[in-house]
């Protein structure tokens, strides 16, 4: 294949983005051996250790057969502390000329989980990569698309936050200015010219089709059709060329036929290939190289001569889960790799635990910002509940609607506050809270867990659901939203120490006592997560080695944050094909047969629940 220096591999996850990302850096290395190949990972949840069969971590090291590929898992926390040594003083001194806050009392703000760390971290860092020129050619394995979209959205949001840093120095200058006569400029406007200028190198290059690509790796089932047409969109929006379109797994059935007709509708996709579905997981050089021999363009798999099984619904495998409404269970999260299943289990429990409680309230919702939930539930959804039966409600969180809220509930007021704004039109000049605003107004990177949460702990406290079904985002981003209620309430405190502080300057009693009323709540989501009376974890996994490894890291994980499990889902289980022992040996495995792909999605999600709950699949219709 040939691929510009920058090329981008993302899509809905468990598709295989990983695999191909891997695949073809082994191939460009090998190919350009007079050049220097960077695999990176932005996914906080990396697999490509699990791949390549190989130890990776955040130090550049090569390839054992090739010397000139080079490979690399992001570490966002270590990424951090060498921007805070970088630029963490300036960047005080700047918020400090803009609020009123002193420069001392910033400091803890650093050492806080802020949300987005890891697309703001991971989009720094790729810039300074091509910069740098430390690679001639960079392969980056995205986090799934959702959270890849966060990433290159991030470009808005740091062009917005460089301006509100310069309303913040301008005002520095003019009191400066007005009370000496003259202004020498410091390190604050070199920083500030020097970012700027990186940041809009940084967005030529991304958006330059001879220098950069985005491929997007999807699989011929409707939730990843769907998934990838938005995305395809969302990329065209955000002037990020792309590749082409891979989709992989393929066997030529029927079902597939037809889905590969519909990706070929997608207009922007000038380059759509396929590669066969795999007899053995591709994992380790040999594997991923040989992989790339099957490559072909789809018309390949369309051969109608290629006949298709007949329908047939598997038997239920015991044991089956729990009755969870009956065991007192308020909220159920599911969780695990991408592409593993997630939404449509969740869905199945949802739609069981209606079936059996038809007179309790049960709600499924998505989380995560690529959803699938009303993909799988053939019902188009929004941030407001849609009712799907008499008793089951879904809903799809939509970020900007929350943010809007949070922002008419507290932040338009918080952004004046840190701009010590008085509400004197007189020193409107001095203090500048337009900068602040600009902030607040943007989409704030890595806010989508936030939200998620503040949105979770309002249908609990109206305690109208007897049952709450979280469909989440993968891996690397599940932990951020369990870890939000902590980064949360230590924003709040940090908060309420500085009006403490400095409450005889900016007043705001009444919105510091409804931030307090925030606080109280999300401590109490912190309980109920960690509350096994309360709430339950469950894990999807399908049996192959990184899907398994990821798993067994996230389990060891949950166990270490308190929050419990006791249910791993093996999806896509076939008789004689079970987990290895003692893979999750805490943990119940509850085995999901494969199902029919020729069903519609609701009639999948339906069966799915009857064999989850272990009862007859000849219900189905």
């Amino acid at each position: 294949m040939e691929l510009p220096q920058l090329t981008l591999v993302s899509g809905k996850g468990g598709v295989g983005k990983t695999t191909f990302a891997c695949a073809i850096a082994l191939d460009q290395a090998q190919t350009n051996t007079d050049e220097t190949v960077l695999l990176l990972s932005t996914d906080p949840a990396h697999s490509l250790g699990d791949v390549l069969l190989l130890p990776v971590d955040d130090e550049a090291r090569s390839h054992p057969d090739l010397p000139n590929l080079r490979i690399r898992a992001l570490d966002a926390e270590r990424l951090l502390a060498i921007f805070k040594a970088d630029y963490g003083h300036v960047l005080e001194t700047l918020v400090e000329r803009g609020s009123f806050v002193e420069n001392d009392d910033l400091s803890p703000v650093w050492d806080m989980d802020w949300p987005g760390l890891n697309e703001l971290m991971g989009l720094l860092e790729i810039q300074r990569i091509l910069r740098a020129g430390e690679a001639d050619r960079v392969v980056v394995d995205m986090a799934p698309s959702g959270h890849t979209l966060n990433l290159f959205g991030l470009m808005d949001f740091l062009d917005t936050l460089l301006a509100s840093l310069r309303l913040f120095q301008d005002k520095h200058r003019y009191m400066i200015e007005s009370l000496s006569g003259r202004y020498e400029q410091d390190d604050a406007d070199t920083f500030l010219d020097d970012m700027t200028a990186d940041l809009a190198a940084g967005r030529s290059q991304l958006q330059d089709p001879h220098r950069t690509a985005c491929w997007v790796v999807a699989i011929p089932e409707p939730l990843s059709l769907h998934e990838t047409e938005r995305f395809v969109e969302a990329l065209s929006e955000l002037q990020i060329p792309l590749g082409g379109i891979l989709v992989n797994r393929l066997t030529g059935s029927a079902p597939q036929r037809h889905q590969l007709e519909q990706f070929a509708q997608i207009t922007a996709a000038d380059t759509l290939v396929g590669l066969p579905l795999q007899a053995q997981e591709p994992v380790g050089r040999a594997a991923l190289q040989t992989l790339l021999t099957g490559l072909a363009p789809t018309e390949v798999w369309q051969d109608p001569q290629i006949q298709t099984q007949p329908l047939a619904w598997p038997e239920p495998v015991s044991p089956g889960l729990p009755d969870f409404i009956t065991e007192g269970r308020r909220l159920v999260i599911l969780g695990g790799k991408g592409g593993v299943g997630k939404t449509t289990v969740a869905a199945a429990i949802a739609w069981g635990q209606a079936q059996q409680h038809p007179n309790a309230n049960v709600r499924v919702m998505s989380i995560d910002p690529a959803h699938s939930l009303g993909d799988v539930l053939e019902t188009p959804l929004s941030n407001e509940a849609i009712a799907i039966t008499e008793n089951l409600t879904a809903q799809e969180v939509d970020a900007d609607v929350v943010l809007e809220q949070f922002r008419d509930d507290y932040l338009w007021e918080l952004a004046e506050m840190m701009s010590g704004d008085t509400g004197d039109d007189r020193l409107q000049l001095a203090y500048g809270p337009e900068a602040w605003r600009q902030i607040v107004a943007q989409a704030l990177p890595g806010i989508d867990e936030m939200l998620s949460l503040i949105t979770v702990i309002d249908l609990l406290e109206q305690d109208q659901e007897q049952l709450i079904i979280l469909d989440t985002a993968p891996t690397g981003h599940l932990l951020r939203f369990l870890e939000m209620p902590t980064a949360l309430g230590d924003w709040l405190a940090w908060i309420f120490k500085l009006w403490i502080k400095y409450q005889d300057v900016v007043g705001r009693t009444e919105l510091m006592s409804r931030l307090r009323g925030l606080r109280k709540q999300v401590m109490n989501a912190q309980k109920r997560l960690t509350d096994p009376a309360h709430t339950e974890f469950i894990g999807v996994v399908q049996n192959q080695s990184a899907i398994l490894a990821e798993a067994t890291r996230l389990t060891a994980t949950l166990n270490d944050m308190s929050v419990p499990q006791y249910y791993i889902v093996h999806n896509r289980y076939a008789p004689g094909q079970d987990l290895p022992p003692n893979t999750f040996p805490e943990q119940t495995v509850i085995r999901l047969p494969d199902l029919p792909d020729s069903v519609h999605p609701q009639m999948q999600v339906a069966g799915a629940s009857q064999l989850l709950f272990a009862k007859s699949p000849a219900l189905v219709r």
